[in-house]
């Protein structure tokens, strides 16, 4: 079950890297191309400085929920440096790999590399993924007893009914969600035997000891999660809603920073915030790095009318700017940082192992 850290530089190469990376940017041109995009009808709109501004901070407000959400789950092991690294990488690696895949199973690696067992940095990882797609059922289950099919009165995405794109998505969260809380927090014991019985097939055997040691990590932090109290769980779960409603609150400032005109209006702003949650479900079955294409397509679908026309395509390179490419950005950056803790780790233990060794000779 075990990754090996010397092949860290080859995991994580930046030719690999580059290939999503470029994948999605060429989805987003495309898209934007099909949606007519015109810079300089960008140029032209009036903003406003202090909701772009706002934009901004809402984004940072949410990465600071989802570090001191890590920091809670992994119960303060985690310094705010190493938090910070493990979150930015996590968004990173969610940047670069098609939507509906993730960065949960880098996200793991990243954990267990900060000195976390595979079991614990699993059931973390599969805990916030619940809380996350918890926050959704109950969200927009809300918004659709409140506003109704109206929310997806919209022009079809890529040929498909949006409301076809929505449920497959909205079915896949409610699933992923039982099976999470089944295999971690109601009967972790099958999710071990499950494991043991896939390890037992002769081409995967030589690995069956590692498994049964993540079967018993993964055990021990199911008992260890059962036993938090109510209050661990409410933190940790406001902290979630915390952190997507101030992501979605991005949008919601941009629409008012391009648009001064439209004004501030608390049932247009809900209905704003509730059109996100839709289009979120609908970037989930996207098959590209970062819903690249598919977002942007989504955008203008949702959004377009709040705009000037033919505007909507150029405003969505600016949420884009704001909401996700700065992840690419900082990633690069804190990837080689990170990769160079974990040598100096590595060969750290390296040497202490060795004067251990030389100790017990003499």
């Amino acid at each position: 079950m075990a990754v090996n850290l010397d092949n860290i530089k080859t995991t994580f190469s930046f030719k690999r890297i580059l290939i999503p990376i470029l994948i999605g940017i060429a989805f987003s041109i495309y898209s934007l191309y099909a949606s007519k995009f015109n810079l300089s009808i960008l140029k032209s709109i009036e903003f406003s400085i202090p909701y772009l501004l706002l934009a901004i901070v809402m984004m940072m407000i949410r990465d600071m929920a989802y570090i001191l959400r890590i920091r809670i789950l992994t119960e303060k092991k985690l310094s705010w440096k190493d938090s910070f690294q493990v979150i930015m990488l996590w968004e990173f690696s969610s940047a670069v790999t098609p939507t509906m895949v993730g960065g949960s199973a880098f996200a793991i690696y990243f954990l267990n590399k900060e000195g976390l067992n595979w079991g614990k940095s699993t059931g973390i990882v599969m805990i916030t993924a619940m809380l996350d797609e918890l926050f959704y059922i109950v969200a927009v289950a809300i918004t659709l007893f409140l506003i109704g099919n109206s929310l997806f009165d919209i022009d079809p995405i890529l040929g498909f009914d949006p409301m076809t794109y929505f449920y497959v998505g909205y079915s896949i969260i409610i699933t992923l969600t039982l099976l999470i809380f089944l295999a971690i927090l109601i009967n972790p014991y099958f999710t071990k035997k499950l494991i043991l019985k896939v390890y037992s097939l002769n081409l995967l055997k030589k690995w069956s000891g590692g498994a049964e040691r993540f079967g018993n990590e993964l055990i021990a932090t199911s008992e260890e999660l059962k036993g938090k109290t109510a209050r661990y769980w409410i933190y940790a779960f406001l902290l979630t809603a915390f952190s997507w409603t101030a992501r979605y609150f991005v949008l919601n400032c941009l629409i008012l920073a391009l648009n001064p005109d439209l004004g501030f209006n608390l049932i247009q702003q809900v209905k704003i915030y509730a059109e996100q949650l839709i289009m979120w479900v609908i970037m989930l079955v996207s098959p590209t790095p970062g819903a690249s294409g598919i977002a942007e397509l989504s955008f203008s679908a949702f959004f377009k009318d709040y705009f000037p026309e033919n505007s909507h395509a150029a405003v969505a390179v600016v949420w884009r700017a704001i909401s996700y490419y700065p992840y690419l950005i900082i990633g690069l950056i804190v990837l080689p940082w990170w990769v160079a803790k974990g040598e100096k780790r590595r060969a750290k233990s390296k040497n202490l192992n060795t004067l251990n060794d030389k100790s017990n000779e003499n």
